[in-house]
């Protein structure tokens, strides 16, 4: 593990407990654990196993893995493992935060989405951004995309490994 992934270790877990202050009866889930074992916090060490459990799960041609670790009904803090780019994306009722653990990437949001088609209530896919605002990300980045903004992450590297927050709009 590189030194900026161990000086990040109290950055989820800052943002977890933070998050989980907010949204009473958070849950946490880690690998192996019963996922309705009632939980506030997921400590850095527990991070960093989730990432390696998952990372050792996936296929050597999967291009991504989902995995919550805090949740309280719709909000959602998940370890999102990305090797490959997936297709443009937008959420039209969630905000979503993300800081980058590992690797490398760049984030293309805003602006419009080309061929946008809905495969769900909660996401909307579309073939490519037009006139989105291109940023270059690496560990320690702090990412908000509001509800609504079309987004995409490409990848440099092996990976990118984020700590992605899924916060619905109000009722």
């Amino acid at each position: 593990m590189n030194d900026v992934m161990k000086g990040l270790a109290l950055i989820p877990a800052a943002m977890l407990l933070a998050l989980s202050g907010a949204v009473p009866g958070a849950v946490a889930q880690t690998a192996g654990a019963d996922s309705n074992a009632a939980r506030d916090f997921a400590s850095g060490a527990e991070v960093r196993g989730q990432v390696s459990a998952m990372l050792a799960e996936m296929k050597p041609d999967q291009g991504f893995m989902w995995r919550p670790l805090v949740r309280d009904g719709k909000t959602v803090a998940a370890i999102e493992i990305w090797k490959k780019p997936g297709r443009p994306a937008v959420h039209p009722a969630d905000a979503e935060y993300a800081i980058v653990l590992e690797g490398a990437g760049t984030l293309v949001s805003g602006g419009t989405m080309a061929d946008a088609e809905a495969r769900r209530a909660d996401l909307v896919e579309g073939s490519r951004i037009e006139n989105g605002k291109s940023r270059t990300l690496g560990p320690g980045d702090v990412i908000l995309i509001p509800a609504g903004v079309p987004h995409w992450f490409g990848i440099t590297g092996e990976r990118l490994v984020l700590l992605g927050i899924k916060l619905p709009k109000a009722d």
